[in-house]
């Protein structure tokens, strides 16, 4: 064959591969999920596209860090693993542990991508998605331009932390840099923050002997509510009385954190300051734990923005571009967060139920299967009700 054939053969065919039904962006529990799922409806024209590796940001947790969350064995009476992923998966039977450390996670995450043959292509940065005038998208990645009839948005949260937010928080530390806790030196601590990162933080400096302090204008661990997505989780209530009895944490709530300063000399460290007059000393820099951006950031045009939340369909399909949906973390629907594993993985089959029947495919048996797992919730009024007390 001649070079110019070979040279256009090879086009082609790279033309043909790049070409997809669906681009899923981002390989963790949304992005590998919505890949499952959308085997089961029969879309097999479809690419995971991930920046580093299946369940990269997990790899980064600190070493002690655990799902809030806890992992059983209880698929076969019908009801899935709260940290599953997919019909039929257990991280509980899988990696062994009830509450799973993040390389544990990131780890059974990797193993099922490759025994379940999911399409995920690593070491994939995708810059830009571009709307097609015509219909259909265009990414650019640093492997190349890819084409799909719809994209998923399963890129997450944990790599954009939040670094701002009053003067001075240039000289902290977001938590998501912490990677031991055990290794981190110091022994006198302030944690500007108090929902799960901070409250995780705190006792996980308080096992190593260090002492430290907790900033959080909301004090989450006086709250009380229903919705685990809006207050301290009881694993993290129940470590946090523990850790409180050996007198190395301290909570301060009710007046928030307004700037933090380095100090000079001999007395070198950094001074926490609040809004009630507080100065607060620590000879080693602060720890945020103020939680994190979101990847949306990079699609912001691609949605229609109410309160600084992306507007969707009920399919969570992006209200302004068509055939562009989000999954994971940053789902919202008036007041309901999908936040969680155990949450946004029901809205799965609701997006791939969507995409499939454009596509062609008959869904009833389909969704028939995953409404009978509780991995298709498509009425939300039922997310709405408080738990009612004795």
């Amino acid at each position: 064959m001649a070079a110019g054939v070979e040279e256009g053969e090879e086009r082609r065919m790279r033309s043909k591969r790049d070409t997809f039904d669906v681009v899923i962006v981002g390989a963790g529990p949304a992005g590998l999920g919505c890949a499952y799922a959308l085997t089961h409806a029969a879309v097999d024209n479809v690419v995971v596209l991930e920046r580093d590796k299946a369940g990269a940001s997990f790899d980064r947790w600190p070493a002690e860090m655990r799902f809030i969350t806890p992992s059983f064995n209880s698929n076969q009476f019908g009801c899935l693993d709260l940290n599953s992923f997919g019909l039929r998966i257990s991280p509980a039977f899988t990696i062994g542990q009830e509450h799973p450390t993040g390389r544990k996670y990131a780890e059974m995450l990797r193993g099922f991508a490759n025994f379940l043959q999911l399409p995920v292509r690593a070491g994939v940065d995708v810059r830009r998605v571009e709307a097609l005038g015509n219909g259909g998208f265009q990414l650019h990645t640093t492997a190349g331009e890819f084409r799909a009839k719809f994209v998923i948005w399963a890129a997450g949260e944990f790599q954009y932390p939040k670094r701002g937010g009053f003067p001075g928080a240039e000289h902290a530390i977001h938590n998501s840099m912490i990677r031991s806790y055990r290794q981190w030196e110091g022994d006198d601590f302030i944690i500007v923050g108090g929902y799960e990162s901070g409250i995780d933080a705190a006792i996980g400096l308080a096992a190593c002997g260090k002492r430290v302090r907790v900033f959080d204008w909301e004090a989450p661990w006086e709250r009380t509510d229903s919705d685990p997505s809006t207050s301290l989780s009881t694993f993290t209530i129940e470590r946090l009385k523990l850790a409180l009895e050996t007198g190395r944490i301290e909570l301060i709530g009710h007046s928030p954190v307004v700037e933090i300063r380095p100090r000079r000399g001999k007395r070198a460290g950094f001074e926490v300051l609040t809004a009630d007059g507080g100065a607060y000393s620590t000879p080693v820099a602060p720890i945020l734990a103020t939680g994190f951006e979101t990847s949306l950031v990079l699609v912001r045009d691609l949605f229609d923005w109410e309160s600084g939340r992306v507007k969707l369909t009920e399919q969570d399909e992006s209200t302004k571009t068509p055939g562009f949906f989000l999954v994971g973390p940053q789902v919202w629907h008036d007041q309901v967060i999908f936040c969680f594993i155990y949450k946004f993985r029901q809205r799965f089959a609701v997006v791939v139920d969507s995409i499939a029947r454009r596509l062609g495919r008959d869904t009833t048996e389909f969704v028939t299967t995953y409404r009978s797992r509780g991995m298709f919730l498509d009425d939300l009024s039922c997310c709405k009700e408080a738990c009612e007390s004795c």
